[in-house]
């Protein structure tokens, strides 16, 4: 899908001129897309669409200046993990060390940035429980989704690390690249992974 790379390539042109109007034609429109292709592979409507849908809604949020707009966009990514978690953990058990490792990550990330957080403490820490979740959860399907949930969390890491005042020098292009790349590996991986039934999805072309 040539037209996913397009977009993508416009959202980080406009992250990296900081240009909120090429952000708001680009922006709403990745998460779409990718449900579009999903619905070509899998022709119904499962947690990792719905998911999608609420990562739309996310988006939109997060391009409202404000905490408010913020909390709300957090809070529609909260969804979008619970969705993908619930199709992920469907889809077989993570393994152990996976889950383990990732409670651990959850821990120190907070524990180091709990200071600085403020008012957003118990917000971040409830979502980040959950993506946490959610990114143990992608190691049962395949390492491509696997790779897409570590990168939403680096991802959302680095969106945390922002809010608790630290400097990143290319902040937002890190942000953006990786969220991009998260969205894109987790839904062509459970794209190519097998049903529940045992049988594989039809074969579609990955988005470019």
């Amino acid at each position: 899908m040539p037209l996913f790379g397009v977009v993508a390539a416009v959202e980080l042109v406009g992250v990296a001129l900081d240009s909120t109007a090429v952000q708001w034609v680009a922006k709403p429109l990745l998460a779409p897309l990718l449900m579009a292709y999903l619905w070509t592979a899998r022709r119904r409507f499962d947690g990792v669409a719905v998911g999608l849908v609420f990562a739309t809604a996310g988006d939109v949020a997060l391009l409202v200046p404000g905490r408010a707009a913020f909390l709300a966009g957090m809070g529609c990514f909260l969804v979008t993990q619970l969705g993908f978690a619930t199709a992920f953990l469907r889809h077989r058990r993570p393994p152990v060390p996976a889950v383990l490792a990732y409670v651990a990550l959850w821990a120190v990330a907070n524990g180091l940035l709990w200071g600085a957080l403020g008012p957003l403490r118990l917000p971040v820490l409830g979502y980040s429980l959950t993506l946490s979740v959610m990114a143990a959860a992608a190691t049962s399907v395949s390492r491509r989704t696997a790779a897409g949930g570590a990168l939403f969390l680096v991802s959302d890491l680095l969106i945390g690390v922002g809010a608790a005042g630290v400097a990143v020098p290319g902040h937002g292009l890190l942000v953006m690249t990786t969220y991009i790349a998260a969205l894109l590996l987790i839904t062509t991986g459970w794209a190519a992974a097998p049903t529940l039934a045992g049988t594989a999805r039809r074969p579609v072309a990955a988005p470019a």
